[in-house]
Parts: structure tokens; C-alpha cells; sequence
């Protein structure tokens, strides 16, 4: 029941942070940041099971690890991001938030550059000539 401890935690922190932003601000930032490390880091230690999966059906499948790299990579940007961003707009910093996501976004597509030109070059030895 991992779960319930996520949640509890979440909301221990939340609850946490509601009560003490009337009084300080900057610290119920804090600890709404603390509370999302922590439950970003737990959240980390249990990928770990799914990329070995993930690993394990590419090699089955005979799929390039380098693509499996690169997804997993894009993916870790998202998250990432994601949470970079969430925090920001925890902190009343919007802006900046948006200009994570499109960092974030343009990163994301620089790293999917190789698999596009793959998949292009595939359709086009598929084509007649």
C-alpha cells in the first residue's frame, strides 16, 4: 500500500504548507518543495523496475537500445519538467514555469531528432524509386 503513504505524505505536506503560508509565505514554498522532492525521489526508485522491463522487451525485440535510451530520456525530461514547472507555479512564478515546459519541449525534440530521421529514411527505402 505504497500508495496510501504517497498520499498521506502529499497531503501532510499540503496541509502543512496551507497553514503556515498565512504566516510565512517563502517557507510554505519550502515545504511544498520538500514534500514533491521526496515524493518525486520515491517515485524514481520504483522506475528503476520498469526500465529493466522496458530493456528487457526491447531486447526481445530487437529494437536498437539507443532508441530505448532516447525514449527514456524524453521521458525523464517530461517528468522532470514537469515537476520544475509545477513547483514554479507553486511559487506563484507562472512565467517561469512556461518557459521550463518549453525548454523542456525543444530539448525533447532535438533528442527525438535521430528516431524522426530513422523512421524517414525507413519510409523511403519503402517507396519505389
Amino acid at each position: 500500500m505504497e500508495i496510501l503513504q504517497v498520499v498521506g505524505l502529499g497531503l501532510t505536506g499540503t496541509i502543512l504548507a496551507v497553514y503556515v503560508k498565512e504566516s510565512n509565505k517563502e517557507v510554505a514554498v519550502l515545504i511544498s518543495l520538500v514534500t514533491g522532492l521526496i515524493l518525486f525521489i520515491f517515485a524514481l526508485s520504483k522506475i528503476g523496475a520498469v526500465i529493466k522491463v522496458l530493456e528487457e522487451l526491447a531486447a526481445r525485440a530487437k529494437i536498437n537500445m539507443l532508441y530505448l535510451t532516447t525514449v527514456l530520456k524524453i521521458m525523464g525530461i517530461a517528468y522532470i519538467a514537469e515537476f520544475g514547472a509545477q513547483v514554479c507555479r507553486d511559487a506563484g512564478e507562472g512565467s517561469t514555469a512556461t518557459k521550463i515546459e518549453l525548454a523542456a519541449k525543444i530539448l525533447v525534440m532535438v533528442l527525438a531528432l535521430p528516431i524522426i530521421m530513422a523512421i524517414l529514411e525507413s519510409i523511403l527505402r519503402l517507396l519505389p524509386s
